[in-house]
């Protein structure tokens, strides 16, 4: 089925090859294993039918096992590259990711204010493997700056814990959750479950309060880093696309879940998620 594209913000460069794709910017970390981070974000935008453009907000050295090390770029970098991209292509749809410090969540919240397009925050903290992504500093930045710029807020039950103070331990306590998630600005926050034992259930509350659960089956399948910066990712890219809220993430969701199935391994620890999984 068609998706009706938004007009563009800036006129097409394109030559008579046919107009340039919806474009979603990803302000992210870059993952050298390429299953997380800036390399996910980019994989589920072409997948999705849409161009990609990227700022580097840190890089990792990281692999299937763990995270060894993060560097964070210069807020000079990241403005750099943000202006560079917005104020010559444009973009349609941003997503953030890892911000790694204060500052950095304190610069791109600022650069997001002015832009004029759907914003998908996913507020990561910590890696797929336990480690840290992002400085204790910069939680009460992100949480006051930040999430108040978001159409979509997408954190995992431990971001949703480390912002609101909420623990979620069973699907019965994700709508108290979800409130308080969108006391803290963003329109839409979207609480996922899929750290709970069951369906893979994730909850979206809208400006008007108004729920809508999102529900798959889980797969017994343990090569799953990237998931969350897929979903952020799909769900940007299908709002760049032309639908909804509720309609993007349950298109993203079920992309996610298609790429979750097809997770493989590499390495010693834990595998991708496969962005890859349609063209196969």
């Amino acid at each position: 089925m068609s998706r009706p594209i938004p007009p563009s913000q800036h006129s097409a460069s394109r030559d008579s090859a046919g107009a340039a794709p919806p474009r979603v910017l990803t302000v992210a970390g870059s993952d050298s294993g390429g299953g997380a981070g800036i390399q996910a974000d980019l994989k589920t935008m072409l997948a999705l039918g849409v161009h990609g453009m990227s700022v580097i907000a840190a890089v990792t050295a990281q692999n299937s096992v763990g995270v060894q090390g993060y560097w964070e770029l210069p807020a000079e970098a990241v403005r750099a590259q943000f202006r560079s991209v917005v104020d010559d292509i444009g973009v349609q749809a941003v997503k953030t990711g890892m911000l790694a410090s204060a500052e950095l969540v304190r610069t791109v919240a600022e650069l997001l204010a002015d832009v004029d397009a759907p914003v998908v925050v996913d507020p990561v903290g910590v890696s797929k493997h336990g480690d840290a992504l992002l400085a204790d500093s910069a939680v009460s930045v992100l949480r006051d700056r930040l999430l108040p710029v978001a159409t979509v807020a997408t954190p995992n039950l431990h971001e949703v814990a480390q912002l609101t103070g909420i623990g979620v331990t069973r699907e019965s306590e994700m709508p108290d959750a979800a409130r308080a998630l969108q006391d803290l600005g963003p329109s839409w926050a979207l609480i996922k479950g899929g750290h709970l034992e069951g369906e893979a259930a994730d909850l979206l509350r809208g400006p008007d309060g108004e729920e809508h659960w999102y529900r798959a089956a889980r797969y017994d399948n343990r090569h799953t880093h990237g998931t969350g910066c897929t979903l952020a990712s799909a769900i940007a890219s299908e709002l760049a696309l032309g639908l909804d809220v509720p309609a993007a993430v349950a298109a993203a969701k079920e992309y996610v879940t298609g790429a979750i199935a097809g997770g493989f391994a590499l390495g010693a620890g834990i595998g991708p998620v496969d962005h890859g999984w349609r063209l196969r």
